[in-house]
């Protein structure tokens, strides 16, 4: 069953980590229409009173879309690629399309969560009947009693507080105003479509390279950000095996610890310099016909070359 267990985790997370955004992409959705479903069930309850209906149902279907929104800045390395290249080199390697291009990736990616939040809460609707009940305009339902308040349309959403003698016209608000909802959740989906279809188009048109040098471009860097990851791991391991054992005199290693320390004995510390060197914001480069596609490959170009003045004119931070 353990063996089951971490061969399924292990299949997950090669999963989550797939190459395909478009797959990615997708899982974000689901979860969040997961999220969203849950939410409806178990916590949406709207207070059916007059001037309170829109505010919460405004604030349910925002204020977690904004949340997943920022999460998904948050979560995405390039956020912090992008601080971490203003604050080091004042984005001065920075050209306009560059940063226009980042900065479109960052809110495109996180961009997923939110607008399937909003989607979804428009196209069940509870949200939308609760916000706009109380503005349904009596006169417009036929045999509607005169006279009749925003307090009193504001308890449609509640179909048990609303009086007796108006239960007939609740299931046509209900229909009127989910029409409404789902309408827009529709009219967002398309525009939605429209607006990617045509983001993919500006970005296949506006690449330098082919669709093969693209994709490869791509695992390069998901290899590269996996083995670099593996091997931080070992080396930060190795240096604190070190550090743990000049203080006790001796350090309680795993065998696969024991096994890693033999075979990597020489582990130096890597100064702040080399850190911020390859910290920061790389898009597509060439040197001398050959690409560069990362900071990582480019440092190592220059350091296999021992060119020291064009890596300290490239990759430096502003002292």
């Amino acid at each position: 069953m353990a063996a089951l267990i971490t061969e399924n985790f292990k299949f997950v997370s090669l999963f989550f980590k797939s190459k395909d955004v478009m797959i990615f992409n997708g899982l974000i959705a689901l979860g969040t229409v997961a999220s969203q479903t849950m939410y409806n069930i178990f916590a949406f309850d709207c207070p059916c009173s007059s001037g309170r209906n829109y505010l919460y149902g405004l604030a349910a279907i925002g204020v977690p879309a904004l949340a997943f929104y920022l999460v998904g800045i948050m979560l995405n390395k390039s956020t912090w690629d992008l601080v971490s290249e203003c604050r080091l080199r004042r984005c001065r390697k920075l050209s306009g399309a560059a940063a226009f291009s980042v900065l479109g990736t960052i809110i495109g990616r996180a961009a997923v969560a939110p607008v399937t939040w909003a989607v979804i809460s428009l196209l069940r609707g509870e949200a939308y009947v609760c916000a706009l009940s109380e503005f349904v305009d009596p006169s417009t339902l036929e045999g509607f009693p005169s006279g009749q308040g925003l307090e009193v349309m504001a308890r449609f959403p509640c179909k048990a507080t609303v009086p007796q003698e108006m239960q007939g016209f609740w299931a046509e608000i209900e229909r009127r105003l989910k029409y409404e909802s789902q309408l827009l959740g529709w009219l967002m989906v398309a525009g939605m479509a429209l607006v990617l279809f045509l983001l993919l188009c500006m970005k296949r048109c506006c690449s330098p390279l082919g669709y093969q040098q693209e994709a490869y471009w791509s695992q390069f860097r998901s290899n590269e950000h996996d083995l670099f990851q593996r091997t931080a791991d070992v080396h930060s391991r190795i240096l604190a095996v070190e550090s743990v054992k000049s203080y006790f005199g001796f350090v309680a290693l795993e065998k696969e610890e024991k096994e890693q320390l033999e075979e990597h004995q020489n582990a130096n510390p890597i100064s702040s310099t080399e850190w911020n060197r390859i910290t920061g914001i790389c898009l597509y480069r060439e040197k001398k016909g050959l690409p560069l596609y990362s900071r990582l490959n480019k440092w190592a170009q220059y350091s296999v070359e021992n060119n020291i003045d064009a890596m300290e004119k490239e990759m430096d931070t502003l002292s």
